[in-house]
């Protein structure tokens, strides 16, 4: 049995993996955005153990999540599902790229870290230097920078298996109904990772189970150590040494 915590989950493909691995005996901490949503993620999965509330875009309720996180004690698993992507470009860059690096240096690290990205990473071309929060990023830069992030992670914390997820094109609020990609299918791989299905894997991209191709300017190690610069720069966090 694994203890795992869910950023996003209050609902599509956050609180589909959370149902699944609540059924399969896991220990499950949900997190919404709201307290309206946080009310109908407890409705929908009530046997979650918790629900925690934090509205991702800002940065000071983001640290203040990974307090309350780090106050249930260590988890196994951490999927940073959390996303946006019709939105303005600041809060895209909050809430998919500092939010994750925020939670990953102050929540107490856990055996494995799933981050979901998106095949739309491809089409991302962003000078890591100028990030800002003012400026923001898309939603294909945020995708790349993710990626980026997971594979810093995985190269920094070597006893730590991180990885990313490209659930597909999914009928979720953020897809729309016109997705094509199953649901069920774009939840299972970050179940399979955050439960330890596969414990030697970390660094990957994955889709569907298997390692997929994606764009090479995510091996970059000097523009990850950029991206990671330019995270604590915005935060004042420092990433934590291995």
């Amino acid at each position: 049995m694994a203890k795992i915590f869910i950023t996003g989950s209050s609902d599509g493909l956050g609180l589909i993996a959370a149902r699944m691995l609540v059924e399969a005996g896991h220990v499950v901490v949900l997190h919404a955005r709201n307290a309206e949503r946080a009310e109908d993620a407890k409705r929908l999965l009530p046997k979650a153990k918790a629900i925690l509330i934090a509205d991702l875009y800002d940065m000071e309720a983001t640290k203040r999540l990974a307090e309350e996180v780090n106050a249930l004690g260590r988890f196994d698993a951490v999927i940073h599902n959390a996303g946006v992507y019709q939105a303005p470009k600041p809060a895209i860059f909050a809430v998919n790229v500092l939010a994750p690096y925020i939670l990953t240096a102050l929540i107490e690290p856990p055996k494995r870290l799933v981050y979901i990205g998106s095949n739309m990473h491809t089409h991302g071309s962003v000078d890591i230097h100028a990030l800002s929060p003012e400026t923001g990023v898309t939603y294909s830069d945020s995708k790349l920078l993710v990626l980026m992030l997971a594979k810093a992670v995985a190269r920094r914390w070597p006893g730590i298996h991180a990885n990313t997820v490209d659930p597909g094109w999914v009928p979720t609020k953020m897809g729309g109904k016109g997705a094509p990609d199953d649901l069920q299918e774009g939840a299972k791989t970050q179940v399979w990772l955050a439960s330890g299905g596969d414990a030697a894997v970390s660094g990957r991209y994955l889709f569907h189970m298997k390692e997929a191709s994606y764009d090479s300017k995510a091996d970059d190690e000097p523009a990850q150590e950029v991206l990671l610069a330019r995270c604590e720069a915005i935060s004042g966090i420092r990433f934590p040494a291995g």
